[in-house]
């Protein structure tokens, strides 16, 4: 079985004797389960329960499960690992009295929570749990990983993305569209933000995410997208429905760079996915198809490319783009105070944005992909640290 990257230190965290409440936190379908398994197979002193599999589980569900596992802890350490946390109502209080009660009686009791809706999670950490946790990021799966699993080639993943459960699919794309639609998208969509949130306008999240990863890559300004929706309501609406579908690693806005905060949240977002998959799902055109057209295999290439960025956010990378007038960057890395600007060019050529932002904000390093700098296949292949 496939391990991704993050088990070594899921285990190390494990084995450690100091008690702090760990959290493995990430989109749908990206292997969190499947990780925690893997990491429970090393301790036999471990139980793993899901708040998916038991109907209706509240907070005395929870209660159960945690107090079996304290019966265990007579005999030395025992690992809990509770999945789906965020589907139990008010599941920060009663971990924290929980936690709090095994603190004061010295219970030597690991707990382990996963989650699917990031912003669900940080919300009931941030309330009720400030100290006494720590956070473990599952990402969408990088190229690398797919390449390894799956035998993915570069130009796969630029168009059928991350998600291994359907990895075995692409053969038969119809297929392979319908089954991330339905069985993916839909799923993360109903049980991750309708399920847990107040929409007033659920049809319009969905259109908001169709529209958005249909401009994956590209900018488009709230005013225009309330131009493309029926019964959009406002730009308040739409920032905040797409900070749902951020929060459920789906789709994010990477907002412009620039030195002044105010200016940045104000600026046009350019819509990008954290997989290919999701850009594709809903795709007409199909892969040969468009690997025959460079204009739009470019706009792919470069959707793929902000989706790699994308998934070492959680390690302090910030993601942007800047814009001024004519001149343009497809995106700027922000990390430890420095910059990086970065031009995805399917040809050579100089970019005149690259110029113009360079004489403005001095950067670290400026890089271009295609004829004249990095091949955008061996980007993928790349840690932004090493970029630096």
């Amino acid at each position: 079985m496939f391990t991704r990257g993050q088990l070594p230190d899921i285990v190390r965290r494990m084995e450690e004797d100091q008690y702090r409440i760990q959290v493995l936190s990430g989109p749908r379908q990206v292997g969190k389960t499947t990780l925690i398994k893997q990491a429970l197979a090393k301790f036999p002193r471990s139980s793993w329960h899901t708040a998916d599999a038991v109907s209706g589980a509240g907070t005395v569900w929870l209660e159960q499960v945690w107090n079996a596992a304290r019966l265990q802890t007579s005999d030395g350490p025992f690992i809990l690992a509770i999945d789906e946390i965020q589907k139990i109502s008010n599941w920060s209080e009663t971990v924290k009295r929980l936690w709090d009660e095994d603190r004061f009686k010295d219970c030597r009791l690991k707990v382990w929570l996963l989650g699917s809706s990031r912003l669900l999670l940080q919300q009931g950490l941030s309330e009720s749990l400030a100290g006494r946790f720590e956070v473990t990021n599952v990402p969408h799966w990088p190229f690398t990983e797919m390449e390894a699993a799956f035998g993915f080639s570069p130009e796969q993943y630029a168009w059928f993305g991350a998600y291994p459960g359907a990895a075995d699919l692409i053969a038969d794309e119809t297929r392979w569209k319908m089954y991330v639609r339905e069985s993916l998208i839909e799923s993360a969509l109903n049980r991750d933000i309708l399920l847990l949130t107040r929409i007033d306008k659920p049809q319009l999240l969905r259109a908001v995410f169709e529209v958005g990863t249909a401009y994956s890559g590209q900018l488009l300004s709230y005013t225009k997208l309330l131009g493309q929706l029926q019964d959009a309501g406002n730009t308040v609406t739409l920032a905040h429905y797409l900070h749902l579908l951020d929060g459920a690693g789906l789709l994010t806005g990477l907002q412009k760079y620039s030195g002044d905060t105010a200016k940045q949240r104000a600026s046009s977002p350019k819509f990008q996915t954290y997989n290919q998959a999701l850009v594709q799902a809903y795709a007409q055109s199909s892969f040969q198809n468009v690997l025959q057209d460079p204009g739009l295999w470019g706009r792919v290439v470069e959707s793929a490319v902000g989706a790699h960025l994308l998934g070492f956010a959680h390690e302090g990378f910030k993601l942007s783009y800047w814009r001024e007038g004519d001149a343009e960057v497809d995106f700027i890395i922000s990390w430890k105070g420095q910059t990086i600007a970065l031009e995805i060019k399917s040809a050579g050529g100089v970019s005149k944005g690259l110029d113009k932002f360079r004489k403005l904000f001095r950067p670290h390093r400026i890089y271009t992909t295609g004829r004249d700098g990095l091949d955008w296949k061996n980007l993928l292949r790349m840690h932004p640290a090493s970029l630096f």
